[in-house]
């Protein structure tokens, strides 16, 4: 055994670096037939207050990106202290939590794991130490090319933690920061591919930083007399923050007591900015490329009915994601709107297993029909995506099963026919509906009436300022950034040697490592 804890920051606790029994068990996710949401980054320096609790509050509002796990690491000049644990923002930190993370600058992470398993090890902030002192980095995206650079650091004779490929970030800056923020982020560059954006911590200042594709959201701006960086301009409102700047592919944001600057840390080579932030991802308050996504979500929904017309009697959305896009279709086609589903606000990532019978009334366990709204209509039941087409058939036989007359289902994303290698977890090409169906066989597999889908043409017209500076790679197998063959978000989780995996306990459960 090498370590008693690898790198674990100063006033983390030891419980919440430990591996939980509930923290092993497979979560279960209601209604999860959908691409899975990334993560959420924040930085913050706020020096007529204490940082995390800055944090504590914007992190609710970039919840929908992760619901794995949290985290918030600050400094108060000299060390830097952590806090993270599975779960919920609300199940993670409490005031006993957050008391003991003083200091103006922070970070803060919400993770659904797209690189490694989301076991506790994995939780973001990194925690790393450098020649600068104590630094703490958060990530959202995916690199294409870890699997090479950890085995070019282990042979540096560096150890690694985790097996999340965020870590590669960490290690990679720890040996740069030397030359400076704008220089050591530069260096990091040019070794790591793929797409991330990301917030660090050091004793003295923030850093955020986005790849040269700009694939993944970020914004800078003002929090009172300080300064804030986040995934989405949605993370300001909360604590009275404004976005100033949409932080630019390959751009670095540096924010100290002197202020924030901008640097350009690597060339920008296109703006791909992921369409799945418009389409569903980013919260409908968010803004990106100076578009409002929910006018945005409506758009795509005037142009699907413009492209998949029907003759109906009312236009459902599928709660909530579905709402904008379906006020879209009704004001385009004239068919009236109506809420026909309530969906539960309580029932979110659980470790409690369901028993077989629960199982199989799924997505009733999510969403509740307003029978008045369906018996005896022509429903066009709109939504923002089909992965696997599970979810969607159940919907649809809920609505006939309530006495709907018929069922047209409209679709806002273009058929998905590709896997995300940039920080969704998506299914394989092997289990997307429209990978392995024409679309006349989805309807019938469906069990709906008829079946549209808005084409890329439509959807891309639809977000405005962002037409033409956007990744498809999932709707079209266009790829902006090469992936190399065999890439799985479980690259690293293979178990080692016998006689190299130490187990030891951590509060009240156990950590391999």
């Amino acid at each position: 055994m090498q370590n008693d804890w690898p790198n674990r920051a100063k006033g983390e606790s030891r419980q919440s670096q430990g591996q939980s029994s509930g923290s092993q068990a497979t979560p279960i996710e209601w209604h999860d037939d959908r691409p899975k949401e990334e993560c959420g980054v924040i930085g913050v320096y706020s020096p007529d207050s204490q940082a995390a609790r800055q944090i504590f509050f914007a992190l609710f509002a970039l919840q929908h990106r992760g619901q794995e796990s949290a985290g918030i690491a600050v400094t108060d000049g000299h060390d830097v202290r952590m806090h993270r644990a599975m779960g919920l923002i609300s199940q993670v930190f409490d005031e006993e939590k957050l008391l003991p993370l003083v200091g103006d600058m922070g970070i803060g992470h919400t993770r659904y794991s797209t690189s490694g398993a989301s076991v506790l090890r994995n939780a973001q902030p990194i925690y790393c130490t450098s020649s600068v002192g104590e630094i703490a980095v958060a990530h959202n995206g995916n690199l294409i090319n870890a699997n090479q650079l950890r085995q070019e650091l282990v042979q540096e004779g560096e150890t690694l933690d985790t097996t999340a490929d965020s870590e590669v970030i960490a290690r990679l800056l720890v040996k740069n920061l030397h030359l400076g923020p704008e220089n050591a982020v530069s260096a990091v560059m040019k070794r790591i591919k793929g797409a991330y954006s990301v917030t660090v911590l050091t004793p003295n200042m923030v850093l955020g930083f986005r790849d040269p594709n700009g694939v993944r959201p970020l914004v800078a701006g003002r929090i009172g007399s300080g300064w804030m960086v986040a995934s989405e301009s949605c993370a300001f409102w909360p604590v009275g923050g404004e976005v100033e700047h949409e932080v630019g592919p390959g751009e670095v944001v540096i924010i100290d007591q002197s202020g924030m600057r901008f640097a350009q840390a690597a060339p920008k080579v296109k703006d791909t900015m992921c369409l799945f932030e418009f389409i569903y991802f980013a919260r409908p308050d968010s803004e990106m490329y100076g578009e409002g996504l929910y006018q945005v979500r409506e758009n795509m929904g005037r142009e699907l009915a413009k492209e998949q017309p029907v003759d109906a009697d009312v236009v459902v959305p599928v709660p909530d994601s579905g709402i904008p896009a379906a006020q879209g279709f009704s004001q385009e086609s004239g068919i009236p709107f109506h809420e026909a589903m309530m969906k539960s606000r309580y029932i979110h990532r659980t470790f409690i297993q369901p028993d077989q019978r629960l199982r199989e009334l799924g997505v009733r366990m999510k969403l509740a029909p307003l029978k008045g709204q369906i018996n005896g209509k022509r429903i066009v039941l709109v939504d923002d995506s089909i992965v696997r087409a599970t979810t969607t058939k159940q919907i649809v036989k809920l609505l006939f099963d309530c006495g709907a007359r018929e069922v047209h289902v409209r679709i806002t994303a273009p058929p998905i026919k590709y896997p995300c290698f940039y920080g969704i977890d998506m299914a394989s090409k092997g289990e997307l509906a429209a990978a392995v169906m024409s679309i006349p066989e989805i309807c019938k597999h469906l069990g709906a009436n008829t079946l549209g889908y808005l084409s890329i043409e439509g959807a891309s017209r639809a977000t405005g300022g962002a037409n033409g500076k956007l990744c498809l790679a999932c709707f079209n197998g266009e790829y902006p950034i090469s992936v190399p063959a065999g890439m799985t978000k479980m690259a690293f989780e293979e178990p080692p040697d016998v006689g190299q995996l130490a187990t030891v306990t951590r509060g009240q459960g156990t950590l391999d490592f």
